[in-house]
């Protein structure tokens, strides 16, 4: 409701990794052997880091659950969420090395990823989750699902019917599917969920539609709550059984780095969320997250600024 003042807890679950951005960069490097770019920097990165990152940067109480290495990255990644007010939750793990992307960024923002499999990218398994969750935690997002290999379905029905047991609003993420996955294999997971994020390809494959809005009805009908769809420039597409309409996205954007964006998106949602928002109010700021993402160079540069 409206007027809400409690501070609410925020849990996210997800991948905490490091990002090497190049800007610009193109194939030509492959035949030059070298190549100018006007940006090479290193930025905190993952989903749940990003995501984490903003949240805490609108003041907000923010739990991080994810692991890291043993190693210089993954101490780096500790000490820059504990300066940012981030109580993070880490398992440590001495033979798999902290995730590290190379991302190379276009002229146009677009980008494309060099990742290691072997690394904590994908590396959260069902044991990393602690469970029950604490007593206080108000809201959980777990960033993304189809992100981590051993986590199926049946262990989001675990994380997401414990979450409701204990009254707390669940919202996740989405990124493609891995395994050809369907609407119907995710169902009784997706049926705890209180807001889904997808973006249209994500959301077109997984019910094997071509419509967005009908990739949503179908969402809707595996008794997820209200379904976001990301839609870039254009906005976002926003439905749930009573209603359904696209909130346009932020005027006179430019675009730099689309890296991250989504999860700026996804955090302004649950941060207008936490104050008890309306639906239209947090599609809008989710919007202008996404926004001020794609402004600057990094997963969550723009918010990622010492409390």
């Amino acid at each position: 409701m409206e007027g809400y003042t409690v501070m609410q807890k925020i849990l996210i679950i997800g991948a905490a990794i490091l990002d090497i951005l190049v800007r610009p960069a193109d194939a030509s490097v492959f035949e030059t052997g070298s190549h100018p770019a006007e940006d090479i920097c290193m930025s905190l990165g993952g989903d749940a880091l990003n995501e984490a990152l903003v949240l805490s940067s609108l003041g907000k109480n923010v739990r991080l659950e994810t692991v890291v290495g043993e190693d210089c990255a993954g101490r780096f990644i500790i000490e820059q969420c504990r300066e940012r007010g981030i109580v993070i939750e880490q398992r440590q793990i001495r033979k798999i090395p902290t995730g590290i992307n190379v991302v190379l960024v276009g002229k146009d923002g677009e980008r494309s990823f060099l990742t290691n499999p072997n690394g904590t990218l994908r590396g959260l398994v069902p044991g990393d989750i602690r469970m029950p969750f604490d007593s206080e935690t108000d809201i959980l997002c777990f960033a993304s699902i189809f992100v981590f290999p051993q986590i199926k379905a049946e262990h989001l029905v675990q994380i997401f019917s414990q979450a409701k047991k204990q009254g707390i609003t669940v919202c996740a993420d989405m990124t493609k599917r891995k395994c050809g996955e369907t609407a119907q294999d995710m169902q009784e997971a997706l049926s705890y969920v209180d807001y889904l994020f997808a973006n249209e390809e994500e959301a077109c494959l997984l019910t094997g539609e071509t419509d967005m809005k009908k990739a949503a009805q179908m969402l809707l009908s595996c008794k997820t709550r209200h379904v976001i769809i990301k839609c870039g420039a254009r906005g976002c597409f926003v439905s749930s059984e009573k209603e359904s309409y696209m909130v346009p996205a932020e005027k006179g954007t430019v675009c730099i780095d689309t890296t991250g964006a989504g999860d700026s998106f996804t955090a302004g949602f649950l941060c207008a969320l936490s104050e008890g928002k309306g639906l239209y109010e947090c599609a809008r700021f989710a919007n202008k997250c996404g926004a001020k993402a794609v402004g600057a160079l990094g997963g969550a540069a723009w918010a990622s600024r010492p409390a």
